[in-house]
């Protein structure tokens, strides 16, 4: 009989801890605090503080048997994404933006500027590390509450994230906590796919993991 090739062994759940760190970029006045403590902390507050430091949060998360410590860093508006180590170290020290598992990019619905900004980091994140899917990006539309004030065709965006860039693309409302949690959901099942699937994943593939999976956050 053939011998099997060997398979990679999923840990059993407390025995081995995978660490991650998200970074979430966008304009000012965006919402992309708003995302994260919704998700952390599932609390909303009402009046804009604009953040000026960068900021970290570490939930736990367990996903198809699979514990993660997740260090999201809610950063601050950056003038441009450092293109090598030298540049983040003098302008960026302690940001860990280079480093980072995944990216999710936020902008908001309302404001074509706030697209156009992410429009520039994505090109400048690609540029500066590759198109590998080993670093995923998530472009998200904030604010879909004002959906009456939209000046962004919903489907326009899409087709660029999806089609052109490769990424995945949702809206959602920080405000009333509205696809926040399935957000951070698919980008951790896609950073499980990737340590488990044994290969790198084109996005559609990616995207069809999502529905078998399973997440819990502790």
């Amino acid at each position: 009989m053939a011998s099997q090739p060997d398979q990679p062994v999923p840990p059993l759940l407390g025995t081995e801890l995978q660490r991650v760190k998200i970074a979430v970029l966008g304009a000012q006045g965006v919402g992309k605090t708003s995302i994260v403590r919704q998700f952390v902390l599932n609390h909303f507050q009402e009046e804009y503080v604009p953040t000026t430091n960068r900021s970290c949060y570490h939930p736990s998360i367990i996903i198809n048997d699979h514990l993660y410590e997740v260090n999201i860093l809610d950063c601050p508006m950056i003038p441009y994404f450092p293109v090598s180590s030298l540049y983040e170290w003098a302008d960026f020290r302690g940001y860990g933006l280079r480093t980072a598992t995944a990216y999710i990019l936020v902008f908001d619905i309302t404001n074509d500027e706030s697209f156009q900004y992410v429009k520039t980091l994505h090109e400048q994140i690609v540029e500066s590390r590759g198109q590998s899917h080993d670093v995923p990006i998530f472009v998200v539309g904030n604010k879909r509450d004002l959906g009456n004030d939209r000046n962004i065709s919903k489907r326009e965006v899409a087709n660029v994230v999806k089609k052109q860039w490769k990424t995945g693309y949702m809206e959602c409302s920080a405000k009333y906590n509205w696809h926040v949690v399935v957000l951070f959901k698919e980008v951790m099942k896609t950073l499980d796919y990737l340590d488990w699937g044994g290969h790198k994943p084109a996005s559609l593939r990616v995207q069809d993991a999502f529905r078998r999976n399973r997440c819990t956050i502790l």
